[in-house]
């Protein structure tokens, strides 16, 4: 095992946010970004695997989830993530040689932002084009359901309590034992404005809360080739969502689905997960 091997946790100010991170390694910024109910803990398999390979590897806890802070703007828009990234990019000093990964939430600046970035994956969430087919099939509907719930009274109570965000564990992942991922989130999403936060990410994304306005729209150019991976037994969103995500991905991109794994792929599998990524993004430069 490497000295640098243990993740240190840092924080840096960045978008008008006060972000807490994890990293290890020295060379060019690889940045590692969650989804939900997750945690920046989610990359501790990929994590020292890019540390091996030259990287400075950098996992936030995105905003809102503890110990980053609450935004005081209240802003959870995919404009206002992908402006923290480009915020975090700049102040950990990310230049052309920096790649980006991004699971569930985090694939979303992943896409956005591609073209910034020498190299991006994104794992888990298809890009929009893709998904538009199957959200409305009743199968996906079952699975969504918690989307919907996210948008009523009920949503803080949901996410406050843990048996509720285990069964989510265990049904987007199937025979994986989440123990140690429940831990991180609890620490994560265990008060109610971090509750709060997680939700507000859902309200955005369907228009119950509107857009703040303070963000610029996502340009579609910065867009670049990207490595897609999606868990074959994926229990949130499932393997017919990603049929064609190919389309709807830039020229030069990657689709891989992962056998026997499901949406938390890269805990699941992290043997093969981190070598497709890492033979993506090749050797730091």
């Amino acid at each position: 095992m490497l000295g640098f091997a243990v993740m240190e946790i840092r924080t840096i100010h960045a978008n008008g946010v006060e972000f807490a991170y994890l990293t290890v390694g020295e060379g060019p910024l690889a940045l590692c970004l969650h989804g939900f109910p997750d945690t920046a803990h989610t990359w501790r398999h990929l994590m020292p695997a890019l540390a091996e390979r030259g990287y400075r590897a950098v996992a936030p806890f995105t905003r809102g989830y503890a110990p980053t802070e609450v935004p005081a703007d209240g802003a959870y828009e995919e404009a206002a993530l992908v402006a923290d990234v480009r915020a975090l990019h700049e102040e950990l000093g990310g230049d052309a040689n920096a790649v980006i990964v991004g699971h569930d939430w985090g694939a979303f600046p992943a896409y956005a932002l591609a073209g910034r970035f020498r190299r991006a994956v994104a794992l888990a969430v298809p890009p929009p084009g893709a998904q538009l087919p199957g959200l409305m099939a009743y199968e996906q509907l079952q699975r969504s359901f918690y989307i919907f719930l996210f948008q009523t009274v009920l949503g803080e109570a949901a996410v406050a309590d843990p048996a509720f965000i285990e069964r989510l564990w265990r049904d987007w992942s199937p025979g994986y034992d989440p123990t140690e991922d429940l831990a991180f989130v609890r620490r994560s999403l265990g008060e109610s404005a971090n509750q709060g936060a997680a939700i507000g990410y859902y309200r955005a994304a369907l228009g119950t809360t509107p857009p703040s306005g303070r963000y610029p729209d996502v340009d579609p150019a910065t867009a670049g080739p990207v490595l897609y991976l999606h868990g074959e037994r994926d229990g949130c969103m499932g393997v017919e969502m990603a049929k064609s995500a190919a389309e709807h991905l830039p020229a030069g991109s990657r689709v891989e689905q992962v056998a026997d794994a499901g949406h938390f792929l890269h805990l699941e599998r992290p043997a093969e997960v981190n070598r497709l990524i890492l033979d993506w993004l090749g050797p730091a430069s």
